[in-house]
């Protein structure tokens, strides 16, 4: 396991709807059968919300791989497809809560743009980071992470070992 920082944040209404859906599946399931129903519902719900977070946002869970490895360059084009998938299916990351079952707090999207940034950061290329970080935070202007990464890119950049 390597110490590279993946951060994961909660939106407490997608994490309602999640479990929500889960109440669905388990009392659709209790009514066909009464004894089992609670498991079977909830092996099903276990399942969908499986095939749906590993197939829907495979770009982005392949780059996140890369990345626990450290292989920040092999990430760049895996989060770049999966910018690009999410851009051309808006409504999947909209409605992510539905679509793949997730409590994420953060877009796939807007977590695609940030995490673009570390890894050229990572890199050593301050300007692609930069670039990244600042389109991140044209879309999405309330993003922490992208403004604490330009504040370190400019207090690097200030420091006598900036290049």
């Amino acid at each position: 396991m390597t110490k590279t920082p993946i951060v994961r944040p909660v939106s407490w209404i997608n994490a309602a709807i999640s479990v929500s859906i889960l109440a669905v599946f388990v009392l659709v399931a209790w009514t066909f059968a009464r004894t089992s129903g609670v498991f079977w519902g909830a092996i099903a719900y276990l399942a969908i919300s499986q095939i749906l977070r590993r197939t829907i946002p495979r770009y982005h869970r392949s780059a996140i791989r890369h990345c626990k490895r450290q292989e920040f360059q092999q990430a760049i084009p895996e989060f770049e497809k999966s910018i690009a998938f999410f851009s051309n299916n808006a409504w999947v990351d909209k409605f992510r809560a539905i679509t793949m079952l997730s409590a994420s707090g953060m877009s796939y999207r807007e977590m695609g743009m940030v995490s673009l940034g570390f890894c050229y950061a990572q890199l050593g290329d301050g300007l692609n980071a930069r670039k990244n970080y600042e389109d991140c935070l044209r879309d999405y202007p309330n993003n922490g992470m992208a403004e604490s990464a330009l504040r370190m890119l400019d207090a690097g950049a200030g420091s006598p070992n900036a290049q």
